[in-house]
């Protein structure tokens, strides 16, 4: 085998061709010498777009992380917002329970949950996330439970001014419930009320909120105003000389509805007055 080689440089225009003749030694360097030139310069390369690869994920992890941060504190601070909204909700609807002596519901509604819990962030996003879910709900079953006990309050309110109480007018009993001896007659009837005497023209007030379901004259009651109050409640004013209010009439506790007269049958001034509950009569006594 040659250990020489002939390379031919043939010019254009007719020049003179030139030979060169390389060694074959000379010839494996400069091959070698290219195929290293060429796998330092890959290198590099492959060096250089890797070093730019991994700045530019270095970055993108950076900006992530602040991102990661920001919401982290965002989510905490809407965290505390609403752990604290929980336990203002919680005392308020406490007191008013104790207030209103309703029985506790602090078994059912959570009062509040766990902190921020101590972990990597990514899992602590997710977590207080869930968290603050838990939160709302919470939050939204304890403000179901406060309308509920709004919803008590309001009935419990209406209830108590629905309810007979106090004296329709001032004066004294000279009648009381129960069994009697009926008035310019013989025997004993039931007597549904109580009489109150006092001067004709004396204010008679309602003695609980109502609408006036009935404004008539009877030869017994004369002439009768009855207060229809709901929850079963009425009340009727009896032997009044003048009736203050007509049919329908909204009436509230305390409003003059009549005046104290000697109307039906009666032996003097008073007002006959009676509380019926679920269309019973019941002594007006016990509301006095």
């Amino acid at each position: 085998m040659s250990k020489r080689f002939t390379v031919m440089v043939i010019p254009e225009a007719g020049e003179k061709v030139r030979r060169l003749q390389i060694h074959s030694r000379a010839s494996a360097f400069a091959v070698a010498c290219c195929l290293l030139f060429v796998g330092l310069f890959a290198f590099l390369l492959y060096s250089r777009l890797n070093l730019e690869f991994d700045q530019a994920e270095l970055e993108r992890l950076r900006v992530e992380n602040s991102q990661q941060r920001l919401v982290l504190q965002r989510l905490a601070v809407d965290f505390d917002s609403l752990h604290e909204q929980m336990i203002m909700l919680a005392d308020n609807e406490a007191r008013v329970r104790q207030l209103a002596s309703f029985e506790d519901s602090s078994q059912t509604v959570p009062v509040a949950i766990g902190g921020i819990p101590a972990v990597d962030r990514v899992s602590a996003v997710d977590e207080i996330q869930q968290r603050i879910s838990q939160l709302q709900l919470a939050i939204d079953m304890r403000r179901q439970s406060q309308e509920d006990v709004r919803n008590l309050l309001n009935d419990q309110v209406s209830l108590s001014r629905a309810t007979p109480k106090g004296w329709p007018t001032k004066g004294w009993i000279t009648s009381y419930f129960g069994m009697r001896q009926i008035p310019q007659g013989t025997g004993k009837r039931m007597h549904k009320g109580i009489d109150i005497a006092a001067n004709t023209g004396t204010p008679i007030f309602a003695t609980a909120d109502g609408i006036v379901a009935r404004v008539e004259y009877s030869a017994g009651y004369g002439k009768t105003v009855i207060l229809d109050h709901g929850y079963g409640y009425r009340t009727l004013f009896g032997h009044n000389s003048k009736n203050l209010v007509k049919s329908g009439q909204r009436i509230r506790r305390g409003d003059k509805i009549a005046e104290v007269g000697n109307t039906g049958r009666s032996t003097g001034p008073h007002v006959h007055y009676e509380v019926q509950l679920n269309s019973i009569p019941i002594d007006p006594r016990h509301t006095l």
